[in-house]
């Protein structure tokens, strides 16, 4: 999946796209913006690397973040949906994770949320991730571009879905 290919199909459906990234720290907008003509589709981003941004400026729960962490699933979830509303995009994306070189909040290396928020609901996916800093981030765009794409074209149930049962179907099992 390339981000040309999920531009020209938002673009076909004269829809917007808003990103809020963490680990990614704006290598999503990044692609996204080196493909020309990408401003007809792409609204901006917010690169929300500190917990406070998350919570001050994209609106996930305080609560959330005290109780979990910045590295879950349902902060990847609000984070889109913050940015899809703030920016007033028709898709709102998020990453969030741990690219390493260590363990954030006991969560190991490797652990990623990437989440779809659109027309139809908020989708989250959770690939388990390996290899070092610049590979973890690198297959993180690649994880949030390919839900965009499965959630523009209707292939994914649009609402919360349960990362682990979701990693587990991607990955044949745990």
């Amino acid at each position: 999946m390339t981000a040309a290919e999920a531009l020209a199909l938002l673009e076909r459906q004269g829809a917007t796209l808003a990103v809020a990234e963490s680990l990614t720290g704006g290598l999503v907008a990044a692609e996204v913006t080196a493909v020309p003509g990408a401003s007809r589709t792409f609204r901006g981003s917010v690169t929300a690397y500190a917990t406070d941004v998350k919570r001050d400026v994209l609106g996930v729960d305080g609560a959330l973040l005290a109780a979990r962490g910045a590295v879950d699933p349902q902060v990847a979830a609000e984070m889109a949906e913050g940015v899809r509303r703030l920016l007033g995009a028709t898709w709102g994306l998020a990453t969030t994770g741990v690219a390493g070189p260590d363990p954030q909040d006991g969560k190991d290396v490797g652990t990623v949320h990437v989440a779809v928020a659109g027309p139809s609901g908020t989708s989250v996916g959770s690939p388990r991730l390996t290899g070092d800093r610049a590979a973890i981030r690198a297959a993180t765009v690649t994880a949030v571009l390919e839900l965009l794409m499965e959630a523009v074209r209707g292939g994914r149930k649009a609402d919360r879905v349960n990362a682990r049962a979701q990693d587990t179907e991607r990955h044949g099992g745990i």
